[in-house]
């Protein structure tokens, strides 16, 4: 959960009187989650931000679902994914259920003619390959390699890239995504047993406001649809904003592995928590230190969930072939563990130095059409010696 963050001119109470220079009122507007329940930010903008002067025709982008019900190992080589200048139409859904939509995505150009909206998901957009700017109303952050993405649905935003050169692993949540409750005093600081803390959290810094009317187009994504609007103001109109519900970064680097005298089970790896999934982060780490522990995890069964392994970087003592990029999917309901011969060369081992992002959602994924596409179709065998 991000801490209270305010950027910007702000009045001194809510809901009060608000001028510009010329006596005009600033427009408020309250940005609010589960009902008023929740976090919530107050925005101040130059204008109304209810200025439509039209909306165009809807398109689909649901996901293609291809295999609804499916019971096998299954690895996806993600750089098969092919570029797309478009950030939008790159977007491709892989591995999706009712609760997440896992997406790769590879745009060469920086999104300069339209803005998004995400209004039926938060998201988290991992960075592999590439570095820019996310834009927002509520600021920018500088993002690079390694870096999370943390946007709540609802957050108007343009990311602009450095180069053409992008890879980027995408989770849309249905539900919010926080940091892990048991980090988390009761106060909602991150406590000292946390593997990162609030000195780790990218919040939005340099807030430009953009007092500007004429036409933009803002794409909002709603019920699997993107409905293209267009706005008479600016959509980063922002001359000031307080509050807790707003995009900010965390970077995998900074996540600190908790480590054990024998084999640490994944949860130890947690990221973020929602009410539907839990995303991991496995980072280079020092080994078990008992003398007689073996380092490779164990054969274990997922009884309540699947495992998705989005393989980033580094050497996979547990795998073999593994390339950057590849996606596993390890369906509940069969074992899945270690390849023939991994074992034996842990032992003695004193360190990793893999870098993944693992997700463990609550109810089955189903592959999308493009997922048959980059299927490793003989995958389920590589556990043959």
């Amino acid at each position: 959960m991000p801490i209270y963050h305010q950027l910007g001119k702000v009045p001194q109470k809510r809901h009060t009187i608000f001028r510009k220079p010329n006596g005009e009122l600033f427009s408020e507007e309250l940005v609010s989650t589960h009902g008023f329940s929740s976090t919530y930010s107050l925005v101040y903008h130059c204008y109304p931000p209810t200025l439509v002067k039209q909306i165009r025709d809807p398109y689909d982008v649901s996901p293609r679902i291809a295999r609804e019900k499916h019971l096998k190992h299954t690895s996806l080589k993600g750089f098969k994914i092919q570029p797309k200048d478009d950030y939008l139409e790159s977007r491709t859904p892989v591995l999706v259920n009712q609760d997440l939509h896992v997406s790769l995505a590879a745009p060469r150009l920086s999104m300069l003619d339209y803005f998004y909206k995400n209004s039926q998901a938060d998201e988290i957009i991992f960075i592999h390959e590439g570095s820019g700017v996310l834009k927002t109303g509520y600021g920018k952050i500088r993002f690079e390699y390694g870096d999370y993405l943390v946007i709540p649905r609802g957050v108007i935003y343009q990311l602009h890239f450095d180069n053409p050169d992008n890879r980027l692993f995408i989770v849309e949540s249905f539900s919010p995504i926080r940091t892990p409750k048991r980090y988390r005093n009761e106060f909602g600081q991150l406590m000292e047993h946390a593997p990162f803390c609030e000195r780790d959290i990218k919040r939005p810094e340099d807030l430009e406001t953009i007092d500007q009317t004429g036409e933009f187009e803002i794409r909002i994504k709603k019920q699997g649809l993107i409905y293209p609007y267009v706005y008479g103001s600016h959509p980063f109109d922002f001359v000031g904003w307080d509050g807790y519900h707003y995009p900010w970064a965390f970077s995998i680097h900074d996540f600190m592995p908790l480590t054990g005298k024998l084999h640490q089970p994944p949860p130890v790896h947690q990221t973020f928590e929602t009410e539907t999934f839990v995303l991991c982060s496995f980072c280079p780490r020092l080994y078990d230190y008992h003398p007689q522990s073996i380092p490779a995890p164990y054969n274990h069964s997922n009884v309540d969930s699947d495992e998705v392994l989005y393989y980033v970087d580094g050497d996979f003592m547990s795998r073999k072939s593994v390339e950057r990029g590849q996606i596993t999917l390890h369906p509940g309901g069969i074992p899945h563990g270690p390849h023939p011969g991994t074992v034996e060369k842990s032992i003695g081992q004193t360190k990793t130095e893999e870098l993944a992002v693992m997700i463990d959602p609550f109810r089955p994924l189903m592959l999308t059409e493009e997922a048959l596409e980059i299927e490793d179709q003989e995958y389920y065998k590589s556990w043959i010696g």
